[in-house]
């Protein structure tokens, strides 16, 4: 497993953005997922970027949220835009993904921290 560190959360207006940043110690290309945990519900898939530099994203996010990386710096980003309440949870990324739906937690061996995303309204 590959370790993970996921930064760039915190507390931010509806309306607003944050851009998070994942990365990898392993300086080679993966396939990246993003994740969102809010309390009481299960962990969901938000966006993925492929090997092969193809994206996809969860309908609740889609035109809002931007995944890309960073080769070079071993980064994957997730931008978002137009915050909501909803938003809200404890975002990771996670790698090692053994295939199957891209959505699916239990599809990927490596996990982040964790950071927290707050949207207020």
């Amino acid at each position: 497993q590959v370790q993970l560190v996921e930064s760039g959360g915190g507390s931010v207006q509806a309306g607003g953005s944050l851009r998070l940043s994942c990365s990898r110690d392993t300086n080679s290309r993966a396939f990246i997922g993003w994740f969102r945990q809010a309390p009481e519900k299960e962990r969901e898939g938000v966006a993925c970027l492929t090997l092969g530099g193809r994206s996809y994203y969860a309908d609740s996010v889609k035109g809002r949220f931007t995944i890309s990386r960073d080769n070079a710096k071993s980064t994957w980003y997730l931008q978002m835009n137009d915050l909501k309440p909803e938003d809200t949870g404890i975002y990771y990324c996670a790698s090692d993904f053994r295939g199957g739906k891209w959505t699916d937690a239990h599809a990927y061996d490596s996990w982040g921290q964790g950071t927290q995303v707050t949207v207020s309204s």
